[in-house]
């Protein structure tokens, strides 16, 4: 186990959940205020998407991340933003006509996925580093070779640290070619993402084989969805990575019990704690990252 691990919370995403819990946060005023709770219960790294103030469903508004950043920023905490760069890559397409976007679709290129990055220069923001059939039915998510290779170097210059979201072995064989490439700065971050259809399985087989791919100067985390998302904090730790939780990824602190942001936390921190880790700070995070400073 590392000596310091790094807990991030995800704190709402971009799935159909908000009429699923009362806790998952869609305001920019609610998403600072779960990012607040989330650092005060021992999260180093905070974990933003934004959410479309009358839908509910997942947004790329510069505005919407504007005041969220804000309202952290401004609230004293010290915690790591990291922005999802994830947003514009989903492409639902019609059975019978598959040439056909249909409703759903919100597909960009990959600098049109930065804009928010560009402005607000958080310290983190991730890079998902490949395509995959996203759950059942026709949705896809679209992350092309030429859009992360131009995605990467874009986040680069900026002097933002990528944090690789990795979906299956195909995304890991792929950003290790970046790194080759000069794309990417050390040490590289990667985040092993589990259980999400249809990439990796949640299986811990997989995990360690995963982690035995990576570079040796890695700094890594990996999260499951779900039921598995509390078991999976004591999976990675054990295996030497960081940790991930938060309403994105799961709702519920046990079976039928629903879960705040601030109480996925302290549940992790107890879990490291129980198995004789210690909880990094943000600025134990920042060394460990060799992140920039983030802007004032």
């Amino acid at each position: 186990m590392k000596q310091n691990v790094i807990i991030t919370c995800a704190l709402t995403g971009a799935g159909d959940t908000t009429g699923k819990s009362e806790h998952v946060p869609v305001t920019p005023e609610q998403i600072a205020r779960d990012a607040v709770e989330a650092a005060n219960a021992g999260a180093a790294v905070v974990h933003i998407h934004v959410r479309d103030l009358e839908t509910g469903q997942g947004s790329r508004d510069v505005a919407l991340y504007r005041e969220v950043v804000a309202r952290v920023r401004e609230s004293g905490v010290d915690v790591v933003l990291n922005l999802t760069a994830g947003m514009g890559g989903d492409l639902v397409i019609d059975q019978e006509d598959p040439l056909k976007p249909v409703d759903g679709t919100d597909l960009v290129n990959a600098l049109d996925r930065l804009p928010h990055v560009e402005e607000l220069l958080p310290e983190i923001c991730t890079l998902d580093c490949g395509s995959l059939n996203f759950g059942e039915g026709s949705q896809l998510y679209v992350s092309t070779p030429d859009m992360l290779r131009a995605g990467a170097k874009r986040i680069q210059e900026l002097g933002v640290k990528p944090e690789l979201e990795i979906f299956d072995t195909g995304n890991l064989w792929f950003a290790t070619k970046m790194i080759d490439e000069g794309l990417l700065d050390p040490p590289p971050l990667f985040q092993l993402c589990m259980g999400i259809p249809y990439g990796a399985p949640a299986n811990p087989q997989l995990l360690q084989t995963m982690v035995n791919m990576l570079p040796p100067d890695a700094q890594w985390a990996s999260f499951a969805v779900g039921r598995d998302q509390l078991p999976w904090v004591a999976h990675s730790a054990l295996l030497g990575g960081h940790v991930r939780v938060g309403l994105e990824d799961n709702l519920y602190l046990a079976k039928g019990v629903k879960a705040t942001n601030a109480q996925l936390v302290e549940r992790a921190v107890r879990i490291v704690e129980d198995l004789g880790g210690a909880i990094a700070t943000p600025d134990q995070a920042r060394e460990l990252l060799n992140l920039k400073k983030v802007r004032a």
